[in-house]
């Protein structure tokens, strides 16, 4: 077999043998011989990678085939996926709708069936929100779980490579090939705490979703949620300001990413601080409700994605992030997964588990999907 995969511009053949998986990378991951651009015309003259990042290479030297690297919102800065420079992936099972950011063309490609899975980067969200928009699986690991040399930016306290898949198998098979083993299938769910945070509708849909697998999750709460995901806007602000500000000198980055990059100058000690301080508060918290359930079950939106046409209006997506974004704060694993659909557009469920347990949330997925399928 000789395919030819063809994903934004980039095109390659190769021979699938047994055992290969196709994926893509977002980019803002380094690949040798092209330049990492991040969808933004500022680093338009970026020059050629000389080497992969380290995940990328990993990857490669595990039977899996690089098909291209895909769009995302302007410097990984933004929550629609919207990209009027590199182009915005469409929605391929809900084309009217956002494809979500910033991984937006990861998600895309994975969702179309064009690669097995997809490599992307979550700060606030950016797996995770992009693969609820667009129907599909979305993992971020516990931070530090994978390598983030040669990802732009270098440096950053909440920012994890991600994987996007349309199954929970393919997940387990990535997360082996990186040396993050899972277990054997689960024979039955550990305990599940859930907590109410979205949508009255959507959080009945997610209980009815979990009931219809035989799973009668506890009540919990998080009561620094709304704290952790300020805290996490206050934290990537001053991050991205420090990596990005550079690139201010002139009218290359689109208004509305660069208007929320010169944000994070007015960002004081004081307030890194602050959040800092919610940082240990709220890993403390989470950790002691793992401690009662091995597995959080919450929205990953807390309301339903936006249309194209209504992402227009920056307010609309201001709060899309605010149930994603406090796990990175906190650093822990999590994963969402598809759980049905309200007016026509998708909803997912959001699992969170403990540090270094992201191979429970692929055997949770597993056992969802299974029983969804009966």
């Amino acid at each position: 077999m000789q395919p030819v995969t063809e994903s934004n511009g980039f095109v390659t053949r190769c021979t699938l043998g047994e055992g290969d998986l196709r994926f893509a990378v977002k980019d803002t991951l380094d690949i040798v011989g092209f330049p990492t651009r991040a969808g933004c015309p500022a680093l338009a003259a970026n020059p050629a990678a000389e080497q992969h990042a380290d995940v990328v290479a990993t990857l490669l030297g595990q039977k899996c085939i690089l098909t291209g690297k895909t769009t995302l919102h302007e410097l990984a800065f933004g929550v629609t996926g919207i990209n009027p420079w590199g182009g915005t992936p469409v929605n391929p099972l809900f084309p009217d709708l956002i494809p979500g950011g910033s991984s937006s063309g990861s998600a895309a490609v994975v969702a179309a069936g064009e690669v097995d899975f997809a490599l992307g980067t979550d700060t606030g969200g950016s797996v995770r929100m992009p693969a609820a928009c667009c129907g599909i699986l979305g993992l971020k690991p516990t931070y530090g779980a994978l390598s983030r040399a040669g990802v732009m930016p270098s440096q950053s306290s909440l920012d994890c490579v991600g994987i996007f898949a349309r199954e929970p198998d393919v997940l387990r098979n990535v997360l082996t090939r990186l040396a993050l083993p899972v277990d054997a299938p689960l024979h039955r769910m550990p305990a599940i705490g859930f907590i109410p945070s979205a949508l009255i509708s959507i959080d009945s849909l997610l209980l009815n979703f979990l009931a219809q697998a035989d799973l009668q999750p506890r009540q919990a709460e998080l009561p620094l949620l709304g704290d952790a995901h300020r805290a996490g806007l206050t934290l990537i602000s001053h991050e991205n300001w420090q990596a990005f500000k550079t690139l201010l000198i002139d009218d290359r980055v689109s208004a509305d990413v660069a208007t929320r990059i010169r944000a994070g100058a007015g960002i004081d000690a004081r307030a890194l601080e602050a959040a800092e301080a919610i940082r240990r508060t709220f890993t403390a918290q989470v950790d002691a409700q793992l401690a009662k359930t091995p597995l959080l079950a919450l929205a990953t939106l807390p309301e339903l994605p936006p249309t194209l046409e209504e992402a227009q209006d920056p307010l609309s997506v201001v709060n899309l992030t605010r149930l994603v974004r406090p796990f990175n704060l906190s650093g822990h694993p999590a994963l969402t997964l598809p759980a049905g659909t309200l007016d026509g557009r998708p909803v997912a469920l959001q699992l969170v588990a403990a540090k270094g347990h992201e191979g429970l949330l692929v055997q949770a997925a597993e056992w969802l999907s299974e029983r969804r399928r009966r």
